[in-house]
């Protein structure tokens, strides 16, 4: 099963979680704010984009721990898991999540993939004026890789 997945943080130089988002191929939805973020501590561009975007979809609200626990328990529904992400941030904060706490390694029921080659901007325009979104929201963002991801790939598919 491929799993979409999308994170904001305050800043890409010393970046903390603000929040994640995922939804598989099949429709399921995690989505999780934290709630113990620095929010001083965020770029500008964070401030305007991001920031007016958090509370409006039904979310997870708790620190990292409690949002690391819940996205663990969340997982268990599946079997094996494709992480797919546009921006390798993304997947550093699903694995910090995700990660064994003792081992510090990646569960092996869990890959990866950078998709970004595979989106297409036009489409991610597309899901955003269809679903009337806008980006930097973290749930919205993984919809739209998805969207993105499966229209490209049901393109290559038929060529």
């Amino acid at each position: 099963m491929r799993l979409f997945v999308d994170t904001e943080f305050t800043d890409f130089i010393d970046c903390d979680l603000i929040s994640i988002g995922i939804v598989s191929e099949d429709g399921r939805e995690f989505y999780a704010e934290c709630s113990d973020v620095d929010l001083s501590r965020c770029s500008d561009f964070v401030r305007a984009a991001v920031l007016p975007q958090l509370g409006c979809e039904p979310a997870i609200v708790g620190t990292e721990q409690d949002i690391s626990t819940a996205l663990q328990q969340w997982l268990v529904q599946f079997d094996q898991v494709e992480v797919c992400f546009d921006y390798p941030t993304d997947f550093e904060w699903f694995f910090y999540l995700v990660r064994d706490a003792e081992t510090l390694e990646l569960p092996h029921s869990i890959k990866w993939r950078n998709i970004r080659a595979d989106l297409d901007a036009a489409d991610i325009e597309h899901y955003w004026r269809e679903n009337r979104r806008q980006a930097h929201h973290a749930l919205h963002d993984a919809k739209a890789n998805k969207f993105a991801f499966l229209t490209a790939n049901k393109t290559n598919d038929a060529t």
